[in-house]
């Protein structure tokens, strides 16, 4: 999006809050808030080395998200969209307290998953609430709890059943399965949900007497997209620019989520912001995946199983780690991680096909025309047809881009550079420097050009190699940008830097080398 000249922030940010992390606390005996402060900043760095282009990384537990989350629920509390009601819940008498979703696990009574926890079955990804659980236990000390009563806050979500179908229906940039995923909730018929928990750590609910209370986490979590660019906003010394994205409906917000996680940004996160009463944009698209299964297994913290992203980052450059997640991303059908796969990926794209017509260009350029980009005579009909590929390239992939098809996207530049290879070998410039150094110069003044259209492709893609290959082609200063077409030319006259090799082969012996680090390595 930057690239094609829009006005881009882009934000995320360490969701905090909730059970899973209140349970670990409990485990270790640890403030939640150590927890979070250790891993936020060990998130933040890795984000960095894996050069994520946030505007804003932010972490839920921050006085901005906290006093804005508390001043909406307010808003909707008094606009009449919230009530109070008694609920029963699950007690562990054990533990002396209520147990709101992740404190219990159980039997999915959907699907029979014997490990589904209090909030969700991670097997079939239905979403439950704890007293749904067969067979439940506190997660904390494996009792067996009791069901009590206890007051909690709900959002009167079927209120808004209408207003979210009519939305779902009418706006068409929304994928279709997460369009048709999100209609059959609201068929089905919407239930009100609680907004509080009888959680320790969280953000405490703001309501008349819900002392003790925090907010659900998947209620104020989704808010954060929000604040993060209110924080950004007030970072840069402009705290009112937040609203021109936010309240302004010329403003377009993509998504980019899992597929269990639809629910909460297609139904819960549309109703709060048209609940609030205020004219919040809602979401354009949504980009869910399906799943990433590891070498055919289920990715797993407890049972090891997967690669942390600081081992990635020690086994192989980010460059090559993103490059193959894009590959393989999940986009419409589950999809597998496999070593091998990875091996054949870099080895094919990344040093035959993208590396290796990068090398031959440059090395010839370097070595019979001084390192000095040559002035093009006569265009034959082939030197022609590349540059119409070039230029054809940089549309398709800003439209498959704007589609959010990734995968897609990646593989048309990536054909960009196999048909230079075919380019140079029908052209043969090793011969023709011997007989028509002219002629040779207009391949070479045509493939550079390619060279440079790939540069600027690939950036959001590879940054790392992105900017290696500016710096070879003396083009650092370059803005990146896919609309002006005068920035994809390399000027005749302009002096390269000698190339290395930009990939390397992904041997037998360092894929088994990472495949060991990778085992051996502690969780």
């Amino acid at each position: 999006m930057r690239a094609v000249g829009e006005e881009v922030v882009f934000v995320s940010g360490s969701d905090e809050h909730g059970t899973p992390i209140e349970v670990e606390a409990a485990r270790r005996g640890v403030d939640p808030r150590e927890i979070t402060d250790r891993n936020h900043a060990i998130v933040v760095d890795l984000f960095k080395k894996f050069n994520l282009s946030f505007d804003n990384y932010t972490r839920t537990h921050n006085e901005v998200h906290i006093k804005f989350c508390q001043e909406l629920f307010m808003k909707i509390y008094n606009n009449g969209y919230i009530y109070e009601q008694e609920v029963s819940q699950l007690y562990c008498r054990n533990c002396g307290r209520f147990l709101p979703d992740r404190f219990v696990t159980g039997v999915c009574p959907s699907c029979g998953y014997p490990r589904a926890r209090g909030d969700q079955c991670e097997a079939c990804g239905r979403v439950l609430d704890p007293l749904d659980l067969v067979e439940p236990r506190c997660s904390i000390c494996g009792e067996k709890p009791v069901v009590e009563s206890s007051p909690h806050w709900f959002f009167d979500l079927p209120r808004f059943s209408e207003r979210l179908r009519n939305w779902l229906l009418s706006n068409k940039t929304l994928p279709d399965k997460v369009r048709n995923f999100s209609l059959s909730w609201v068929r089905e018929g919407l239930k009100p949900r609680s907004v509080t928990r009888d959680n320790l750590w969280g953000i405490p609910a703001p309501f008349p007497n819900a002392g003790g209370k925090t907010i659900y986490v998947w209620f104020e979590a989704v808010l954060g997209y929000v604040t993060a660019t209110i924080e950004w906003a007030e970072k840069i010394g402009q705290p009112s620019l937040w609203k021109e994205f936010w309240l302004d409906s010329e403003t377009k917000s993509a998504y980019f989520i899992g597929k269990d996680n639809i629910p909460f940004h297609t139904v819960i996160f549309p109703a709060l912001l048209m609940a609030s009463g205020e004219p919040y944009i809602l979401p354009y698209t949504v980009s869910a995946t399906e799943y990433l299964t590891f070498e055919g297994r289920k990715f797993s913290k407890s049972q090891g199983v997967g690669i942390w992203l600081d081992q990635a980052i020690a086994m192989l450059p980010a460059d090559v780690w993103r490059y193959y997640l894009v590959k393989i991303r999940p986009e419409t059908s589950d999809s597998n991680f496999s070593y091998d796969g990875l091996q054949a990926v870099v080895n094919a794209d990344l040093n035959d096909s993208l590396g290796n017509f990068v090398h031959r260009v440059l090395t010839f350029i370097v070595n019979h025309f001084d390192g000095k980009i040559p002035q093009p005579a006569l265009l034959m009909a082939e030197d022609t047809a590349m540059l119409d590929a070039v230029e054809k390239t940089f549309t398709e992939v800003n439209n498959l881009l704007s589609k959010v098809h990734e995968r897609q996207a990646l593989e048309t530049v990536m054909q960009l550079a196999r048909d230079g290879n075919v380019y140079l070998n029908r052209r043969e410039p090793w011969k023709l420097v011997k007989t028509n150094k002219q002629e040779a110069a207009t391949v070479l003044y045509v493939a550079a050009q390619t060279v440079k259209a790939l540069a600027l492709l690939l950036h959001p893609f590879i940054p790392d190699t992105s900017k290696r290959l500016l710096e070879i082609l003396s083009q650092s200063d370059v803005k990146i940008s896919w609309t002006d077409r005068k920035l994809w030319t390399l000027a005749a006259g302009t002096l390269i830097k000698k190339p290395t090799p930009i990939f390397e082969k992904l041997s037998d012996e360092k894929l088994e080398t990472i495949k060991t680090s990778q085992a051996s390595s502690p969780s």
